[in-house]
């Protein structure tokens, strides 16, 4: 096989969970051209069936799910239809997110911890091991992270703005989330299931102010944010036999803003 060859997704069964978010959608443009099968799945449905639509008139073929991540019983029921429709699936991108402390780190409430654990923690635990049993061997689990599971915050990003960022359980999900990828990478491995994280930066976006942009983008190596394309390279390379000897990373993907 040619290498360009072992790039692409045709022939593969792939699931994204939280595919109408922002980094969802760039997700599934990339998993959809790269030749996947792609069952997308959340709680709300309508979004899902919106963002699929303008797929299937490319020629995509994509099918859509509900799925509470809260909810044990939600996760079986959607690994009983995807294995009954499928019998089994090749890929599965854990990009789906619970942030309910809306107001941050001091002024949160129990239940609003609790809520995002129930999703970003229990529930990617639950989900994987839903998922994973229905998993061909060599198949592929990506976790989506974030660079703030990498490192501290950095309060210089939110100068001179009303901006914050003090999101204390985003922080502790997604540094949990690198060390859960190795775990997974060794229990998956005697199957060939490669399992690995990448770790976006900030996503470039017209609701945040001008001068948080400019205080980012002066913190990554490349001096930008992240647009609507930049995660899809690295999707369909994890995704593809290209990385089949690649396991247990993270990697981040964020211009360079880890690296200072």
């Amino acid at each position: 096989m040619k290498i360009i060859e072992q790039f692409s997704l045709k022939g593969k069964v792939a699931l994204l969970t939280g595919a109408a978010g922002l980094y969802g959608r760039q997700i599934l443009r990339a998993l959809a051209e790269a030749g996947a099968t792609t069952c997308i799945a959340s709680r709300d449905k309508e979004a899902l069936e919106k963002v699929a639509h303008s797929h299937r008139t490319q020629g995509s073929e994509i099918h859509t799910f509900t799925l509470d991540q809260s909810d044990e019983k939600s996760i079986l029921e959607l690994k009983e239809r995807i294995q009954e429709k499928f019998g089994a699936i090749h890929i599965l991108v854990n990009n789906a997110v619970a942030r309910p402390a809306g107001k941050g780190y001091l002024y949160a409430t129990a239940s609003e911890i609790e809520r995002s654990m129930a999703v970003n923690a229990t529930g990617i635990i639950l989900l994987t091991r839903a998922i994973g049993e229905i998993l061909k061997e060599y198949g592929s689990i990506i976790n989506i992270g974030s660079m703030m599971g990498l490192v501290g915050l950095e309060p210089l990003n939110y100068r001179g703005t009303e901006m914050d960022g003090w999101h204390a359980d985003y922080f502790f999900h997604k540094g949990g989330m690198a060390n859960l990828t190795r775990f997974l990478a060794s229990f998956y491995g005697p199957r060939g299931i490669r399992v690995n994280c990448i770790h976006p930066g900030g996503l470039a976006q017209p609701s945040q102010p001008s001068q948080f942009q400019i205080n980012y983008s002066e913190r990554t190596c490349l001096g930008r944010l992240a647009n609507d394309t930049d995660l899809m390279g690295i999707i369909v390379f994890l995704a593809s036999d290209a990385s089949r000897y690649i396991t247990g990373t993270n990697i981040p993907v964020d211009g360079g803003y880890t690296a200072k």
